[in-house]
């Protein structure tokens, strides 16, 4: 069977927007607003997205997001958010300043984890071993889930095959779907669909 796994990232809040690690902060004013709307014309476009096992990071904007879009969904572990140890809710302006070295080193090596949380690499391993059970899991194959945007970008790397130095060049913006659809070991990858759409 055919596994199809649609990744919708939350809508923009203030982290995001002062480009902070997440610090379990919701959603702002703005990013309700435009998710309500997301949500309207997913409701509106004569598709049934509700048909589909729906799923979130347990972050509180995506959890505010699903809510948004009218998801009934649940939140699941394994797509928890990055874990960014100390430097959680920091951000990379102030990091560039007090912690310059540190943060290089995070950045180029994907094995580092100088904040105490979670290497890029375990993040990697983390998302593509939820993908590569999904197939045992759904019982019709489909699913959405409203995810953090370093999810997606895992996602997209495990899709690909691509090594962890890629990571850092997947853009993901607010409320866009990232589709893999396919079975364990071989994925397609459609990315960026505006949330109308699918």
């Amino acid at each position: 069977m055919t596994t199809r796994v649609t990744f919708i990232s939350p809508a923009i809040g203030a982290e995001l927007r002062a480009a902070a690690f997440e610090d379990g902060a919701g959603l702002d004013a703005s990013g309700r607003a435009r998710a309500a709307e997301a949500g309207a014309r997913l409701r509106t476009d004569g598709h049934s997205v509700n048909s589909r096992t729906a799923v979130h990071s347990p972050t509180a904007r995506c959890r505010e997001t699903a809510e948004a879009l009218g998801l009934p969904a649940t939140p699941e572990p394994a797509l928890a958010a990055w874990s960014m140890g100390r430097w959680r809710g920091r951000t990379l302006e102030e990091l560039t300043t007090t912690e310059p070295a540190a943060l290089a080193q995070w950045l180029g090596d994907p094995e580092s984890a100088p904040h105490g949380g979670e290497p890029l690499t375990a993040l990697c391993a983390r998302v593509a071993a939820w993908l590569d059970a999904l197939a045992d899991e759904l019982p019709d194959g489909r699913v959405l889930a409203v995810v953090e945007p370093e999810l997606v970008r895992a996602a997209a790397l495990h899709a690909l095959g691509a090594p962890p130095s890629s990571f850092w060049r997947i853009d993901v913006p607010p409320l866009t779907a990232t589709e893999l659809t396919g079975r364990t070991g071989r994925w397609n990858l459609r990315c960026g669909r505006p949330l109308e759409l699918l």
